[in-house]
């Protein structure tokens, strides 16, 4: 499951997790970010272990998705250690999510 983060939440959360951190920038208006939801939910399942995921609403929090240059959603950032990895633009389907977060394990 997926943690929802927001302004308030985001730093703390970001530099204080022991595994990386796959943050997913999405709208309830978006429909590829409805689509890619049950994917970044078959991902956090089969990473639990290693891999935390959280979701930013961008229409709650426009000054986080302004602060990573968020143009377009779905959007996925991948912070290891705090630090920003990577980031996906668009739907991924799990085999593509799957090779994106192997970057950080």
């Amino acid at each position: 499951m997926a943690t929802e983060l927001n302004q308030t939440t985001f730093d703390d959360f970001i530099r204080k997790a022991d595994k990386p951190v796959l943050v997913d920038f999405w709208a309830t208006w978006c429909g590829p970010c409805r689509m890619l939801s049950p994917v970044v939910e078959q991902l956090a399942a089969n990473h639990a272990d290693t891999l935390t995921v959280a979701k930013v609403n961008v229409d709650d929090c426009p000054d986080l998705a302004s602060r990573y240059g968020i143009m377009s959603i779905p959007t996925l950032l991948l912070f290891k250690s705090g630090q920003l990895v990577d980031k996906a633009v668009g739907y991924q389907p799990l085999d593509g999510l799957e090779a994106f977060v192997q970057k950080a394990l």
